[in-house]
């Protein structure tokens, strides 16, 4: 398994168990995070704002279908099953992740077959 694959699995595994300071450990300070229909999130200040205060998603879990790696990226397609505003919820997701050269995500996209995030 290659640096940025173990990465991406553990980026599940952290947020699926809600280890935020273990996930930050896997971003650039530079971290921006593009959604759909969003602005996107610029460093890791409104990275850890985001998912410590802003982030629908009350629990659940990530299960990857399929990984992908090219280069410096890592595309991932999945499903998720949790709870989103109080609503048991699963939907399909598609997540591409961009590194660096020090092995730390810099860049990530979300798209969900839900329309948010």
């Amino acid at each position: 398994m290659s640096a940025s694959e173990e990465a991406i699995r553990k980026y599940y595994e952290h947020v699926d168990s809600e280890a935020y300071e273990d996930l930050f450990a896997l971003f650039s300070a530079d971290v921006v995070y593009h959604r759909p229909g969003q602005e996107s999130i610029d460093g890791m200040a409104e990275f850890e704002e985001f998912y410590r205060e802003v982030r629908a998603i009350e629990q659940g879990t990530h299960s990857i279908a399929d990984l992908t790696i090219d280069d410096d990226t890592v595309a991932v397609r999945g499903r998720f099953s949790g709870v989103l505003e109080g609503q048991q919820v699963e939907f399909g997701f598609a997540d591409i992740h961009r590194f660096d050269d020090e092995g730390l995500i810099t860049e990530r996209w979300t798209y969900t077959d839900t329309g948010r995030v």
